[in-house]
């Protein structure tokens, strides 16, 4: 206790008394604000508050529906965990929707008051964390907007729970909540009757461009996203290019943009391209708001419509491929062509359009360009990419509805996962009600679901269909097996609410417009990124009925979950460390107010399967490589990875060693390096050019071009505010791992390097004139045009890697916090001449000058390992940690001497962290340590033979551990498998 109240009066010294006191603990006061380019938001704070927390109070005057939707997921789990809390709201200016109330009900472990106090404005956040108690309070209301995207101002407080602050705020909280009226269904009642007379209207946010002014095509004006895609069709055309491709996620309002090119263009015949009836006749009705005209302008090709006389002709695919229908037109009968849907272009009926035609322009559109039949898109529009705007960039831009993602964990009986219930099953029951109770706690915006469930077989979403029909829902069941006829009625009688919910399984993936859909369920495996991104799609069109979307996904045992995250954030890597950072990072990760919420146990059921999925299979490696070679038109760089969000290039060098020994490979080459030119290319890329340091990366680039240079225009080349400095080690270092000195991997006893790698240098440095200098033989190599190529494009990479890396991480002596390293890697880093085997490293190894002490944990160990090796490593807070050293160790051991006195030798100890074996060779860097030398206490393990000495100790964090990575690295798995 009497050095948790030592933290607390310290970072109550350092925030009220001297900002210069060396002080960065859990218990400073901070300014909460939301910035998204430097990925801080009020809500992550008040998450990892709310998490941690024996009970809470909340004083809040505004609530949305969208600001409830944000704390759902983790209410529930702290409900299960026996965690309760208080709410104080108000009906201040009728601001709160009544609906909003009736969402509050569903929160079972939160008991609310309504306080009928004149004017009640409170935005204030008390968390009993046990003995002491944190409180933010400032400006933030319970809404998705002040929670992560207004400009809000908060003070986040700690206090002990018998301090005077706290004790303020708890008793004016318990005063207002003994005079306020508990929130009921009855009260709800009365209150909508309130609300209803003061004629309030609350609805979305839509684009003031298309609201109301249908009648009007002159008024209809682009929005910011469609006047930087008809810039770039302008500049293809300018080019004299014929052709054009658009990559726009789904609703942007591709069809809108469209019009608005053939409205600048005005082509004397157009003729626009779909795969379905229903697209074509909404897609028709667009042009017609936009570009206006007379009604026999425009015409429809498809079954029984054959306008083919009309100036802007609106055809299915279907139709128009016939051969017949074809002979009908001139081959340069339109002069402008779309193509909706345009990753559909590589099917036949496709081809045959666009083999007769020759128009003067094409334009493509689609929001998922990429293919995995092997087909080249990117070639059909001569590699124009005219514009390309993603999923994330939509919703940082506004143009989408915000969503709220809920990854919830599927039926389970006995533990296990059960989604193959079918109807003839008793159990079925269970799971219909598990899925009924989701879809009721997670709700939807507006006054009744409009929603879409995707099902994994036709058999499901007809027989989970008449399931939730028993329960008081209208569902239907469409698939592929319905006439078009049928779902166009369907769809209809879900906008018009007749039917709550449409279970289907692939036939809404795309080229559905349903703007008031509010709800979408998975209820499959996610076996593509693409198809998730799509079905999830179908809700984010902007309506005014609504404010958000919900986004429910029932998370199974599957080894694909890992694509979640894939498709959730938009990052095409692969990278597993990154992958996981963005779980951690929950909402921080993605744009405007939309979250990212899982239950407990389906987030770790995506940890689990980002640490069993192979990141390197042959197929996929060589599809995302194919795809972007397609995209750029050429072999492409690893550089160019970078630049379209594509696969971490580092990936393939994993594979092959190299990245030019895949290219070799994929594309059945002929190896023309030389071996050492090739070895080397192995070494370098693996182990030098890693993005781990700067330093070796930019001085390659240098020396590629320029024989020598001096070491002042070298550094002149680094940010010294932003490398650490540079001293005379640093250079040694530089120099030896440069010249594969460093390298110490799969050597024999007499440590000589392997493939004869000492007899090649890179770079000499001259003392006396303070120079670095090419060494001949990397002259020599540099003649090899592909090796010079290759390098350069790996040290580009290496040092775009360091600087995106380094991106909101602070730079501690050569490491950043919270990144990953090898054991290779932090041994380079400490400066160490060579390095050590693993087996002499065990959990920390100390350098022979005793000037540092690398510590690698990890956390949750293997039952099956050596008894002598199950250490009780564990941290005991986010700023302390309990550490034991190494079996058979005294208080008299020469290396736990050397720690407990570490000041002595100015000794530094940096802590590496990893939650378990799964996640590979790296460990998480947590900072540096300080041990507590009074904290020392030899102990006894037990163990089957004899009780084996060792030494417990306390270790004191300098930085504190962030909320998110510490709940993910502590937290044991509750799933069972």
């Amino acid at each position: 206790m009497e050095a948790w109240l030592n933290e607390l009066e310290l970072g109550i010294q350092k925030g009220l008394i001297d900002k210069t006191i060396p002080y960065s603990g859990q218990f400073e006061p901070q300014l909460l604000m939301n910035h998204q380019q430097k990925k801080q938001d009020v809500l992550t704070t008040l998450i990892d508050e709310l998490r941690q927390s024996q009970s809470f109070k909340f004083a809040v005057a505004f609530i949305t529906e969208s600001g409830i939707q944000t704390l759902k997921a983790h209410l529930l789990d702290l409900h299960r965990k026996g965690v309760t809390g208080q709410l104080i709201t108000s009906t201040y200016n009728y601001f709160n929707q009544p609906k909003m109330f009736q969402e509050l009900l569903k929160l079972k472990n939160l008991e609310v008051r309504i306080s009928d106090v004149d004017g009640f404005h409170s935005k204030g956040y008390i968390f009993d964390q046990g003995g002491y108690h944190s409180l933010i309070v400032g400006s933030t209301n319970l809404t998705a907007s002040a929670l992560k995207v207004n400009y809000e101002w908060n003070i986040k407080l700690t206090s002990h729970e018998h301090g005077a602050i706290i004790d303020h705020f708890t008793t004016q909280f318990n005063e207002m909540w003994q005079d306020s009226v508990p929130l009921t269904t009855e009260w709800i009642n009365h209150y909508r009757k309130a609300y209803q007379t003061q004629n309030i209207q609350t609805v979305a946010e839509f684009p003031a461009s298309y609201h109301n002014k249908w009648s009007d095509a002159l008024k209809i004006e682009p929005n910011k996203m469609q006047v930087q895609a008809l810039m770039g069709i302008e500049a293809v055309r300018l080019r004299g290019e014929s052709r054009a491709l658009v990559v726009s996620a789904t609703g942007t309002g591709k069809t809108y943009l469209a019009a608005f090119d053939v409205r600048r263009v005005s082509p004397n015949r157009l003729l626009f391209i779909v795969h379905r009836e229903q697209i074509l006749k909404k897609a028709m009705a667009d042009f017609r708001r936009v570009i206006g005209g007379n009604d026999d302008d425009y015409g429809i090709l498809s079954g029984s419509s054959k306008d083919v006389g009309a100036r802007y002709l609106f055809a299915t695919v279907q139709s128009l491929s016939k051969v017949k229908t074809l002979n009908e037109f001139d081959s340069e009968w339109f002069d402008y062509i779309l193509i909706d849907e345009t990753h559909r272009a590589g099917a036949t009926s496709y081809q045959k359009i666009i083999d007769h035609f020759k128009p003067d322009f094409m334009l493509g559109m689609t929001a998922t360009p990429e293919r995995t039949d092997g087909y080249d898109l990117f070639k059909l529009f001569d590699y124009n990419i005219a514009y390309e705007i993603r999923l994330q960039e939509a919703l940082a831009e506004d143009l989408l509805v915000p969503f709220h993602y809920f990854g919830v964990s599927d039926y389970e009986v006995d533990g296990q996962i059960r989604e193959d219930l079918s109807f003839q099953d008793l159990a079925i029951n269970d799971r219909v009600m598990h899925i009924r109770e989701k879809l009721e706690y997670y709700s939807f915006s507006g006054e009744r679901p409009h929603g879409l469930i995707f099902c994994a077989t036709k058999e499901e979403a007809k027989d989970l269909s008449m399931a939730l029909n028993q329960t008081g829902l209208q569902t239907i069941s469409l698939t592929g097996d319905n006439s078009q006829e049928e779902r166009e009625r369907r769809v209809k009688e879900l906008e018009d609410g007749v039917l709550d919910y449409i279970l289907t399984v692939d036939i809404f993936n795309e080229g559905i417009d349903i703007p008031k859909i509010n709800q979408v369920v998975m209820l499959r495996q996610t076996e593509s990124s693409i198809i998730f991104v799509q079905q999830l799609g179908r809700g984010l069109r902007k309506h005014e009925s609504k404010a958000f979307l919900t986004v429910i996904d029932f998370i199974g045992n599957h080894e694909n979950n890992y694509l979640i995250p894939i498709a959730l954030y938009g990052d095409q890597s692969y990278n597993k460390d990154q992958l996981r950072r963005q779980l951690v990072e929950r909402s921080r990760g993605i744009p405007g107010e939309s979250t990212i919420n899982f239950e407990r146990i389906a987030e770790e059921r995506i940890f689990e399967a980002i640490d069993q999925k192979n990141m390197l299979l042959k197929k996929d490696l060589d599809q995302d490589y194919l795809t972007l070679k397609y995209k750029v038109g050429k072999i492409p760089t690893m550089m160019d990875f970078v630049a379209h969000g594509s696969r971490d290039p580092m990936s393939y060098v994993r594979y092959s060693k190299s990245f030019y020994r895949y290219i070799v490979k994929v594309e059945k080459l002929k190896q023309t390096l030389s071996e050492k030119a090739d070895k080397s290319l192995i070494y370098l890329s693996q182990h030098v050019l890693n993005g781990v340091r700067p330093h070796e990366a930019l001085l390659f680039q240098q020396l590629i071009d320029n024989v020598e240079i001096k070491e002042e225009v070298y550094l002149d080349k680094m940010t010294m505010d932003v490398y650490d400095d540079f001293t005379e080690d640093i250079r040694t270092s530089v120099l030896r791992n440069m010249n594969l000195q460093y390298y110490q991997e799969n050597y024999d006893k007499k440590r000589r390097a392997p493939h004869d790698f000492l007899s090649v240098r890179f770079v000499d440095y001259d003392e006396e004139t303070k120079t670095y200098k090419r060494h001949p033989i990397f002259t020599e190599l540099l003649l090899e045009p592909e090796f010079k190529a290759s390098l350069s494009d790996q040290v580009s990479y290496a040092l775009y890697l360091y600087d995106e890396k380094r991106q909101g991480h602070e730079v501690c002596n050569g490491f950043m916090l919270y990144e990953k390293y090898t054991r290779q890697d932090v041994f380079r880093l400490l400066l160490w001449d060579e390095n050590p085997l693993a087996q002499n490293v065990g959990g920390y190894i100390i350098s022979q000058d005793k000037s540092n002490c690398a510590i690698f944990i990890n956390y949750h160990k293997e039952d099956d390992i050596s008894e002598t090796t199950k250490y009780d490593d564990q941290f005991l807070s986010p700023q302390i940690f309990q550490w034991m050293s190494k079996s058979k160790r005294t208080l008299a051991s020469p290396d736990v001497k050397a720690i407990q006195r570490y000041k002595e030798h100015d000794m530094r100890l940096p802590l590496f962290v990893k939650k378990h074996n799964d996640e590979g060779l790296s460990f998480y860097y947590m900072g540096d340590v300080e041990p507590i030398p009074e904290s020392f206490e030899e102990r006894q393990m037990e163990t089957a033979k004899k009780p084996v000495s060792i030494v417990k100790m306390i270790l004191k964090m300098k930085t504190p551990v962030e909320k998110g990575l510490y709940d993910y690295l502590t937290e044991k798995s509750i799933t069972g498998d």
